[in-house]
């Protein structure tokens, strides 16, 4: 045993003499110089707690060497990130919906490069949203647009937010727009979190031509037939099974049963001499083409090709046939998160969730990009007027089961379609 191994032996037994060191120990220690080694042998033995790093002082770490006072790579100190809200606007019009969907142009594929560029993402999160918490409000089909959609996300605390929404904005198409962002809650979750979600459909007037006069471009809606659609839509409201409006979901499906609090028409508009009129929904979620087909079963019943009665038949277990209405005038208008304000929204720390100061900008984009291109798709694509003609070939019965061969080319492509939108479309 050395000298210094008796040393830091001594405070494992306080009651060991001096003289009891063994004597081939040739250095002679003082008491002062016995209680200074004790000291640092006990330091030694038990290094200091980790501390909380400053996102200060770790930014300054920056700027050390990388030698032996520096940080290496494999010990990076990773900066606490928070959660935080955003909300965007975008045009549907040439992306399949949404969610990411890997070889197909989407809303959030535009976003995540843009993350990944402004260091939102890092290679892992880019390739795993889930690592930083990323979650939707709502996940819109193929073709379909909003007006104010909210993601929620962490990140590192925002200095300036308004510039960090331009740099974002500057690295995504003109047809996505990002709004503001907020900081939440560290539990909130933009989908879960959401009470109930609204949206409108635009559609042109003349899809409500009564059945006994010509569709044409010229058609104005009167205040008689707006009430007799009110009344069709007002069947939808309540907690209903709607396996009937969706795709692949059986009638047992506990998921079906979703609740309509909202859904009737607001006030006619005039663009390019064609009449459309906005139909607004609320409801707590709703799943893949649920709002289309009910949408194409009231156009169906006022052009007199259904009766009222098929919504009634389409809540029990048999399988409708049903149509679904052009993606093309379906706008998400706001995820709602009253149950959060109520509780966050005067807390003094959080913000709630209410975007009034940003009311100018969203009706600009509102405007400028969904409105004409709804307008330009039925004067130049006629997207409703050809839709039209094909609501002949539904049933509004009990599907049957036909042979595909027996079915004309026309029927099958139609129901092509109807599958690849399937595929490529989502719920909320």
């Amino acid at each position: 045993m050395n000298c210094l191994s008796a040393v830091r032996f001594l405070p494992r037994f306080p009651s060991l003499a001096t003289h009891q060191i063994p004597k081939y120990c040739s250095q002679v220690l003082t008491m002062a110089e016995l209680k200074e080694n004790t000291v640092n042998s006990q330091a030694d033995e038990n290094p200091p707690k980790k501390v909380k790093v400053d996102l200060e002082d770790l930014a300054k770490t920056e700027d050390l060497p990388k030698g032996d006072g520096g940080l290496s790579e494999e010990k990076k100190l990773r900066i606490k990130k928070k959660k935080h809200c955003m909300l965007i606007g975008y045009l549907g019009k040439g992306y399949y919906g949404m969610q990411v969907n890997k070889g197909l142009p989407t809303i959030e594929g535009e976003l995540f490069k843009a993350f990944k560029t402004v260091g939102v993402m890092d290679e892992d999160s880019y390739e795993t949203p889930q690592k930083i918490q990323f979650q939707r409000a709502a996940r819109t089909d193929k073709g379909v647009s909003a007006v104010k959609q909210v993601l929620s996300f962490k990140m590192e605390a925002l200095e300036n937010e308004k510039e960090f929404v331009n740099k974002v904005c500057e690295n995504l198409p003109n047809q996505i727009k990002v709004f503001g962002i907020k900081r939440v809650t560290g539990g909130f979750n933009s989908k879960l979190s959401c009470d109930y979600r609204s949206y409108t459909y635009i559609a042109p007037s003349f899809a409500f031509t009564p059945v006994d006069k010509e569709v044409t471009d010229s058609f104005r809606i009167t205040s008689e037939i707006v009430n007799e659609v009110n009344e069709v839509l007002a069947l939808f409201k309540g907690t209903h099974r709607f396996h009937n409006f969706t795709a692949r979901r059986k009638p047992t499906d506990p998921s079906c049963r979703r609740f309509i609090m909202e859904f009737k028409c607001g006030e006619p508009f005039v663009r390019e001499g064609i009449e459309f009129i906005p139909i607004h929904i609320k409801g707590q979620s709703f799943m893949l083409h649920q709002i289309r087909k009910m949408i194409g079963t009231v156009i169906a019943i006022m052009r007199g090709l259904a009766s009222k009665e098929v919504i009634d038949k389409a809540w029990l277990q048999s399988r409708i046939d049903i149509p679904i209405a052009p993606a093309l005038g379906l706008v998400l208008e706001e995820p709602h998160y009253d149950k959060y304000n109520t509780r966050y929204g005067s807390d003094g720390t959080h913000e709630p969730l209410i975007w009034d100061n940003y009311q100018d900008e969203i009706k600009g984009f509102f405007n400028e990009w969904i409105v004409p291109t709804v307008v330009r798709g039925e004067v130049e694509d006629k997207s409703m007027f050809n839709w039209l003609s094909t609501l002949i070939i539904h049933s509004f019965d009990v599907r049957e089961e036909v042979d595909s061969t027996a079915k004309s080319p026309y029927f099958k492509a139609l129901r092509n379609l109807e599958e690849d939108e399937e595929i490529v479309g989502d719920s909320d």
